[in-house]
This record gives structure tokens, sequence and C-alpha cells, in this order.
């Protein structure tokens, strides 16, 4: 099956998303270290969950779109059907 051009921006933006999440968090851990490392892993894990609404959200347009391709071949599918018994 081929991707059309929507597909191939939401995979990329999803591979990037979860590039910003694993560096981001080494990045912030590294970053606030030499404040202590309770506060170090607390921010980590305060960007890590920040970040991951990005890729919860690029994912929600992934899905959506397929619903909707769902639904316009279900619409297809009935209209064919109505047509067929009228």
């Amino acid at each position: 099956m081929q991707k059309d051009g929507f597909d191939r921006i939401i995979s990329f933006l999803l591979g990037a998303s979860w590039a910003v999440v694993l560096f981001g968090a080494l990045i912030t851990f590294k970053l606030f270290i030499f404040l202590g490392l309770s506060l170090a892993i607390f921010l980590t894990i305060l960007f890590i969950v920040i970040s991951l609404f990005m890729v919860l959200a690029l994912d929600a347009f992934a899905i959506n779109r397929q619903r909707l391709i769902e639904a316009k071949k279900q619409t297809e599918l009935l209209e064919k059907l109505l047509a067929a018994d009228s």
C-alpha cells in the first residue's frame, strides 16, 4: 500500500518526536545534574511526560486520518447498496 504525503509527513514527525523525547531527556538530565540527582531525575521525567503529548497528538492525527478513510469507504459502499436497491 502506497502512503500519501500526509502519512509520510506524520510518520516522519513521529520519528522526530521520539528522537526529541530521547535526546531531550538526556540533555535535560545532563543540564540539571549539577543541581542534584533527585532534581535532575524529576525534571527529566517532567520533560518526558510533557513531550510525550507531542507524540500522542501526532498519533491521534494518524488514527483520525485512518478513521476518515474508512468512513469514506463505508459511505461509498452504502451509496452503492442504496443505488442497487432503487
